[in-house]
């Protein structure tokens, strides 16, 4: 088990002649926190944090990061030896349930997801009201919400393990449906013979009248990718699925709510922006250094996108993980490496360049999972609903961490406030 935060020396805030001694906590790793818990109580007065960047809101065992030492454990165990030796799954179980499956609990965790991939067939028309060039994330996002409709049962230890299995069994069939309406193609149901990724590869590029064979290595990469994005620590779609949560929100909406936090450009939009900026540079010159050149002008609106992390100071572990599977998947399909070859000329020379290192300017997860899901034949517009896909079982874990915790409550932020004073009502004809 996890040490436990216990408090450890006191902290001392001093204001208008008076002194409060606040409790200093220590994270299992080291990390210090001053609990403000009884601050407003004692002296009327708030802090301020725009972004939340120096606050913590609650205490998890889930996910460690450190950014300065590009350190990223899910439950205490290293990305790197999850990435490479474990199925998506098997993580999924180990956040969820704090620790690695044993056999007989991943066999009966996997037939239990299995059995629940297929969707109601009323469900089913449920796609046929949105338009067809919908975006998929607020499909996806407006069909885990429906869920509840479809599972009404009070919240019980029972019926919420079931709700946390049907969302990881039925995302992939949701995102390949959101897919499928899209462009207008017959859906297809899930494969109980198939593993996760296969699945939803199949559901994703197979057609009633001609059967797509998954390539065992193509899933394998997809399914690490999955593992390389289930959880992040308290991010914003994290942060999002607590705060709807603290209100005894069920699982369905709180989940509905972080994939719309997670729609968003400055969150999970960043690997699709990386594509288009790769085939931007191939388009025009195809040089990296004249865009790099470009990227450094403040005059100029290029952007160098896939690079530094609001967490990470140093090299995003997960980016290392990802570089080493780019050759292997472009040369399993066949596909032109040339945005490959962009991408690592852009990564060595920004390696080297003084404006990006001092700026501490690394690769992050983003530069190269989208060269991954491109060569993967993965739609740009579906590269965030495959970021939801990995992110799922973290979204869970974190949400039922909340829920069985102790000091649980509802989430409610200070405010400084900074409008009109008070002021007295005038009849329109006497306003100025």
């Amino acid at each position: 088990m996890p040490s436990q935060t216990v408090p450890q020396k006191e902290a001392t805030i001093s204001y208008d002649g008076k002194s409060l001694v606040l409790p200093v906590i220590r994270g299992s790793e080291g990390e210090t926190a001053v609990n403000i818990e009884k601050l407003r109580a004692q002296t009327g007065m708030v802090t301020i944090d725009p972004g939340y960047g120096n606050t913590g809101s609650c205490k998890s065992s889930v996910t460690f990061i450190d950014g300065d030492k590009g350190i990223l454990r899910y439950r205490g165990y290293p990305i790197d030896q999850l990435a490479e030796n474990a199925s998506f799954l098997e993580v999924a179980w180990l956040l969820i349930h704090g620790e690695l499956p044993t056999a007989d609990q991943l066999r009966d965790f996997t037939t239990s997801v299995t059995r629940h991939t297929l969707l109601h067939e009323n469900f089913s028309r449920f796609f046929e009201a949105f338009p067809k060039d919908a975006h998929p994330m607020p499909v996806c996002a407006a069909s885990i919400a429906a869920l509840t409709t479809f599972y009404q049962a009070p919240e019980t230890d029972e019926n919420r393990d079931e709700s946390m299995v049907r969302l990881i069994a039925k995302m992939p069939t949701i995102a390949a449906y959101a897919y499928k309406h899209s462009i207008g193609q017959p859906f297809m149901y899930p494969q109980n013979k198939l593993d996760y990724a296969s699945n939803f590869l199949r559901m994703m590029f197979g057609t009633p009248c001609e059967e797509y064979e998954v390539d065992p290595v193509l899933a394998r990469t997809l399914d690490m990718l999955l593992i390389l994005h289930a959880d992040h620590e308290q991010n914003c779609s994290t942060s999002t699925v607590r705060m709807v949560g603290s209100s005894r929100a069920n699982l369905y909406a709180s989940v509905s709510a972080g994939i719309s936090a997670l729609w968003g450009p400055l969150h999970g939009g960043a690997n699709q922006e990386v594509i288009e900026m790769l085939e931007r540079i191939e388009a025009e010159e195809g040089s990296a250094e004249k865009f790099l050149f470009r990227a450094k002008d403040k005059n100029e609106t290029a952007r160098l996108m896939g690079f530094g992390h609001r967490v990470y100071k140093n090299y995003d572990p997960r980016a290392a993980i990802l570089k080493k599977h780019c050759d292997v998947v472009l040369a399993r399909v066949g596909v032109s490496n040339k945005l490959l070859e962009i991408a690592m000329k852009l990564e060595e020379i920004a390696l080297k360049d003084d404006y990006f290192v001092s700026r501490k300017l690394y690769p992050n997860v983003d530069f190269y999972s989208g060269v991954i899901y491109k060569a993967l034949g993965i739609p740009v517009n579906m590269f965030t609903v495959m970021f939801t896909m990995g992110r799922m079982p973290g979204w869970i874990a974190q949400w039922l961490e909340m829920r069985q915790d102790p000091d649980f409550r509802i989430s409610r932020p200070r405010q400084i406030y900074t409008g009109h004073v008070q002021r007295d009502y005038k009849p329109i004809g006497e306003r100025g």
